[in-house]
């Protein structure tokens, strides 16, 4: 029984004591007032003026001479004779025929009663300091309890998690084997004179399944897991995430061996001395706890930490030395083996139609991570259910693609025929440019109805996963983004707010190529400012200019003439297939969305594509 159903067991019984002892009340009072006391009945008696006396427990019922009744009790300790005796009243008047004294027998509900009516008052003043007692007994636990480890432990006896259930990762699962394998079979390596590791952090983008790995090698271990995330150590009282990290290692100390997984572990292992609150706040101190644990004197313990971050960069260099973190398993994009390894098994025990072709989705999600494809999935089901079908097919597949990637279409948008025809021209503009550079990627989907934020969208998909990006690549993708500006310029003399997107990811492309990925023929092989990123993330958080005002301006003037360049050549391509784009821009308006052969259809590539592998193919 937990303490809040106690708490209502003892409302409820101090709730039925005072109903009880109201009860007893009543039933004693009776229904009327006591107005006679013993010595007014003895002179009554004595003056003759009573006919009848009932005895009914220690209440009496008088009845006078001329009829009127009166209300009495007596002492408990000795019967109405001896009491009347004690008062002055004769033998003789006792037994004269004029008085007739009648003795009930004690009824057991009036015995109970009594008995009542002395526990009851003691039940209810026990009831009350138990109350109090327990009340100030859980303060003091909570208080107490600031400083206890909150660590989940897992016994391993039922898994929910194998290796089997994690794919597209098999790197990283064979190094976490090895650690499963150590804990399994520790005398195999320590014959040998090897060490058990102390540490593995997982490292990688968010969505590549670092928990799903941790969750993994604590069904495949069959050790104790404790499983805590780097946010339940810090609280607002100082001392409180120190001792919330010695509580977890002695338990794991009682448990060895164990592993222990710290979730998030940024969140505690950020860099020292960088707050505002010095070097010693409450963040530090309990990274110092840790740091103790993990490798200080007492250590000689067969514990593993397991940790989880998508932040190395910010960790402290005493958190990742050996001995403490010795192994670093980095999880990285899936590639299009993983992802089709990915899809395998989150399709398990899922009806597929025999159209489905794994293959090809896995092909046609670059970039996408575990997350994302199980995401896919779960929207192809959902799509499915709601056409009323019994299996899922192709389609629902390459639906949940673009939804994954650009949002859910929004068909009940309205908007006027103009702004209709400048959406389809610009949309063509990118698909024709895009179709006639052989290092763009294939076109697989053109269409003008509204997905997310954007009014309408050409789908290109690579056909195969890059890891180096090509300087005339980068510069193929600058010219496709422009396809759109330069058709509504060239058809409409006019240019509208539709390319602000294109235009922002053309202007970050061609600075990234001046001064990060020295592209430019002007200013050399050279990186130009000393940025803090966000390794996986490719997020920036600040630049440090360690260049001149001039070169500042070469830098801009660079960047402009890159831009210029692919305006340029976007627009030269629209003007000789200007045919080709009015017939894109017409089908567009009249069937709304365009699919890769039917594109082809209309404008056949004038080029093949640079890629020995052809482009999977979405209907």
């Amino acid at each position: 029984m937990n303490s809040r159903n106690q708490s209502y067991f003892v409302y409820v019984l101090l709730f039925i004591a005072i109903i009880a002892m109201l009860i007893y009340s009543f039933g004693v009072q009776g229904t009327g007032q006591e107005s006679l006391t013993i010595n007014k009945v003895a002179d009554e008696l004595k003056a003759g003026n009573i006919k009848r006396i009932v005895e009914d427990e220690n209440r009496l019922t008088i009845t006078f001479a001329d009829g009127s009744q009166g209300k009495s009790t007596k002492e408990s300790n000795a019967t109405l004779v001896e009491q009347l005796l004690q008062l002055g009243v004769t033998t003789e008047q006792l037994s004269s025929s004029k008085v007739d004294i009648e003795i009930k027998p004690p009824s057991a509900w009036m015995s109970v009663l009594t008995v009542l009516g002395y526990v009851l008052p003691f039940l209810i003043l026990a009831g009350a300091f138990f109350f109090i007692f327990r009340q100030a007994q859980g303060s003091n636990n909570a208080a107490m309890s600031f400083g206890k480890s909150r660590a989940r432990m897992f016994t391993g006896d039922q898994p929910t998690v194998t290796f089997e259930d994690v794919a597209g990762i098999e790197e990283a699962k064979e190094e976490l084997k090895e650690v499963v394998e150590f804990l399994r079979e520790p005398q195999k390596f320590i014959s040998l004179g090897a060490r058990i590791p102390k540490g593995v952090l997982l490292v990688g983008p968010p969505g590549t399944g670092k928990t799903l790995l941790a969750k993994a090698v604590s069904g495949e271990a069959g050790v104790p897991f404790f499983s805590i995330s780097g946010s339940e150590f810090v609280e607002m009282f100082v001392g409180v995430g120190a001792s919330r990290v010695r509580d977890l290692f002695d338990q794991a100390k009682r448990h060895s061996p164990c592993i222990v997984f710290v979730d998030e572990i940024d969140a505690v292992g950020r860099q020292r001395g960088a707050g505002l609150g010095g070097s010693h706040d409450e963040r530090e101190q309990t990274l110092n706890q840790m740091l103790v644990e993990m490798d200080g004197f007492d250590t000689d313990t067969n514990i593993i930490i397991m940790a989880a971050t998508n932040r190395p960069d910010i960790l402290d260099p005493a958190l990742l030395r050996p001995g403490r973190f010795d192994r670093r398993v980095i999880l990285d994009r899936p590639d299009v083996r993983g992802r089709e390894a990915i899809l395998k098994v989150h399709v398990k025990g899922k009806p597929l139609a025999p159209d489905v072709d794994l293959n090809v989705l896995a092909r046609a999600t670059p970039g996408f991570v575990g997350a994302d494809l199980e995401n896919l999935v779960n929207e192809a089901a959902i799509l499915a259910a709601r056409r009323n079908k019994r299996v899922i097919t192709q389609t629902e597949f390459e639906e949940a693609i673009e939804r994954v990637i650009a949002g859910p279409e929004r068909k009940s948008r309205l908007i006027s025929e103009e702004e209709k025809r400048i959406v389809a021209y610009h949309e063509a503009g990118h698909a024709v440019v895009m179709n006639t550079l052989p290092e763009a990627d294939p076109v697989q989907k053109v269409s003008i109805i509204a997905r997310g934020m954007a009014g309408g969208y050409t789908l290109a998909l690579p056909q195969e996963d890059r890891i180096l990006m090509s300087r005339k690549k980068l510069m193929a993708e600058m010219i496709g983004l422009l396809g759109g500006r330069a058709a509504e310029e060239l058809v409409f003399d006019d240019i509208t707010s539709g390319a602000s997107n294109d235009i922002e990811r053309v202007t970050q492309l061609a600075r990234a190529m001046v001064t990060r990925l020295g592209m430019s023929e002007q200013l050399g092989p050279m990186i130009y400012g000393q940025k803090e990123e966000l390794i996986f993330l490719g997020r920036e958080i600040a630049e440090q200019r360690d260049y001149s005002e001039a070169v500042a301006m070469q830098i801009d003037q660079e960047v402009r003439r890159l831009v210029n360049e692919a305006f340029q050549k976007a627009k030269e391509i629209l003007n000789q297939y200007r045919d080709k784009l009015d017939a894109v821009a017409q089908r567009l308006l009249e069937a709304e969305t365009i699919s890769r052969e039917e594109f082809e259809s209309i404008f056949p590539p004038p080029v093949p594509k640079k890629s020995g592998t052809p482009a999977p193919v979405l209907r």
